[in-house]
């Protein structure tokens, strides 16, 4: 059985301000788990359309129950074949993406189609379809359902590493990191308790004050 995923989100940037950027994305602030990219192959068919083949490096932590699956020497890294097809004509990219080693334990392909939206002919619209597989016998469902939980999150993290290249592009400030947001919500969690704690005294030592005066009533 294989996990499907289907999806749709929308960049407010035009269609050839995201071709741009697609070919910068990496490095950025949220793709520190990709370690290398390298053109294999590139051509430019005679009906004008861009086909190129990407080689991506990834990092790829197992999670523990699946670490005891498999000896310690095996390669944590995951080797990605990245194909697409770009038409400047009608203004579309679609990509495939396919993992090339770790396959038994889960295979991931991907399908995403970039065009202009049809709301608003200034942004662009990705469709993106995943598929999530494993041949591991007796485990495969929980690997699957790991591998599109996973899958998930690397949308949202690739989705603001697309943002912050194209604000980089247009001259605008990156919005800030998740780690900086973290930070910053941290901070303020802390100065929140901390007043709280503060008033939670003061309101303490108002009411042993005012105990104190009434006992001192009845003396």
């Amino acid at each position: 059985m294989v996990k499907y995923f289907l999806g749709q989100s929308v960049l407010r940037s035009s269609w050839d301000q995201v071709f741009a950027a697609f070919w910068q994305r990496y490095p950025n602030p949220y793709s520190k788990h990709v370690l290398t990219e390298d053109i294999v192959h590139r051509e430019v068919t005679p009906d004008r359309k861009l086909l190129s083949r990407r080689l991506l490096t990834k990092t790829n932590r197992m999670p523990r129950w699946a670490e005891r699956l498999f000896p310690a020497n095996v390669a944590h890294s995951v080797y990605i074949l990245e194909d697409s097809i770009v038409d400047p004509q009608n203004k579309t990219m679609t990509t495939f993406t396919w993992n090339i080693n770790h396959a038994r334990l889960m295979m991931v392909e991907e399908r995403c189609v970039y065009c202009v939206n049809s709301d608003n002919s200034g942004w662009t619209e990705i469709r993106r379809e995943a598929w999530v597989s494993s041949s591991l016998f007796g485990v495969s469902r929980a690997v699957q359902e790991f591998g599109l939980a996973r899958f998930k999150s690397n949308v949202t993290k690739t989705m603001k590493g697309f943002e912050y290249i194209l604000a980089k592009l247009q001259g605008e400030a990156p919005s800030k990191t998740l780690v900086e947001t973290a930070k910053e919500a941290t901070e303020k969690a802390k100065e929140t308790a901390l007043a709280a704690t503060e008033k939670a005294k003061d309101l303490a030592n108002k009411a042993a004050t005012k105990k104190q005066q009434q006992q001192q009533q009845f003396v």
